[in-house]
């Protein structure tokens, strides 16, 4: 039978006593500190950040895709935005302002890694490789994920808050005991770290010392309710230091910093150092979806002075003063851009083909009997409509 002993941790006091013991900890807690101010490696006139913090600047390779990709990000999220208030959506939560947090961190996870969104995060998902018409399924009010999970490494949109950082702190966990190189990054909102789930993926991930990255974006906003009604705390990223995790507090809305911080991140996941929480101040331009008024809980004053920050235009503007864009490259990538908005559109205008026996798969790994004679008397009744000519009725 094996001895239990006490963790290592606990033997140290010895005759350290009271003192070393708290002296250790200090130490300790100093190193998971987030800075004061936001980590920016291009500021939102497009020049060189104030505060680079030891993130270094992605190559211009990355930098030129990572404007790609919110630009067709972008287009993407209008068209959804059209199609939603044309009935072929039955709901969309916009990210518009939050583009370089959605592309950022998609596009440093590496190809074994995985995605774990929520409702908001379609162009993150879209970023990932996720066929545009497959990323509105779960919105288009069909499947509840329209994709293949393990083909993209990509969750489920998560609609309740805060579950899927439960889900990739267990993939990641299970990566690590079966000795897989993986990265699970699981995105959230800032209503969402005052969830219980949050607590215990933290708590958890730290531990076990899990391969996960944890990225809040903080808009400002859980719907209408303010940061301010929800924490006390100086910033998000400040609670890292009560887990034991490394922490960092970045300018959201640059693209560059968002993709420094998260390969960070899966570098220090990937290599066995554990979990990263970032928070990244960002800010919502449009209402919490299509159901919701705004205006009731935000000045336009507000939303204006965002506007100015937008991450395209910052980017745009680095990359042409480094001579890495000009006019002839956007109106390629706007040209792009409106393809994909044109392939969305088609397919979103498209009818689905419904077959009503989809309704009783999934419900039980066994069919029980009164599933069964439910399933039967649904299909008897559509075969008598078919066979008196009223296939539609």
């Amino acid at each position: 039978m094996a001895t239990l002993t006490r963790p290592a941790r606990t033997a140290r006091t010895g005759r350290t006593g009271k003192a070393g013991a708290s002296k250790a900890g200090k130490a300790a807690g100093s190193s998971l500190l987030p800075s004061a101010a936001p980590l920016q490696l291009i500021d939102a006139d497009g020049q060189p950040g104030r505060d680079p913090g030891g993130l270094t600047l992605p190559d211009p390779a990355v930098l030129r895709e990572l404007h790609r990709r919110m630009v067709l990000g972008r287009r993407f999220d209008t068209q959804a935005t059209a199609l939603t208030k044309q009935g072929r959506l039955a709901v969309y939560p916009s990210s518009r302002g939050q583009d370089a947090c959605q592309v950022g961190s998609a596009l440093a996870l590496r190809d074994q890694d995985w995605l774990f969104p929520t409702y908001r995060d379609s162009v993150a998902v879209l970023t990932r490789g996720v066929p545009a018409d497959q990323t509105l399924s779960l919105l288009r009010g069909d499947w509840h994920c329209g994709y293949d999970p393990y083909e993209y490494r990509v969750g489920p949109q998560c609609t309740p808050l805060a579950t899927n950082t439960l889900h990739a702190v267990g993939l990641g966990y299970a990566a690590k005991l079966q000795n897989k190189d993986q990265v699970a990054l699981v995105l959230l909102g800032d209503g969402a770290t005052s969830e219980g789930d949050t607590h215990e993926a933290l708590n958890f991930a730290a531990v076990w010392q899990a391969p996960v990255v944890f990225l809040v974006q903080n808009n400002g906003y859980a719907i209408s309710v303010p940061l301010a009604k929800q924490t006390a705390a100086p910033t998000l990223a400040a609670k890292g230091i009560g887990y034991g995790v490394p922490s960092l507090l970045i300018d959201g809305n640059d693209a560059a910093a968002v993709y420094a911080a998260v390969s960070e991140g899966v570098e220090r996941a990937a290599s066995g150092g554990g979990p990263t929480l970032i928070e990244a101040i960002t800010y919502r331009i449009e209402a919490h979806t299509n159901a919701d008024d705004a205006t009731r809980y935000r000045a336009s004053d507000e939303v204006q002075g965002w506007l100015a920050r937008d991450p395209i235009a910052r980017l745009d503007a680095y990359l042409r003063a480094q001579g890495l864009l000009d006019d002839a490259a956007a109106e390629l990538l706007t040209a792009e851009a409106e393809r994909l908005a044109k392939h969305v559109r088609d397919r979103l205008n498209a009818d689905v083909p419904v077959d009503p026996a989809e309704l009783f798969e999934h419900v039980y790994a066994q069919p029980t009997a009164a599933l069964e004679r439910q399933r039967a008397a649904l299909l008897a009744e559509i075969a008598e409509y078919a066979a008196a000519g009223e296939p539609g009725r």
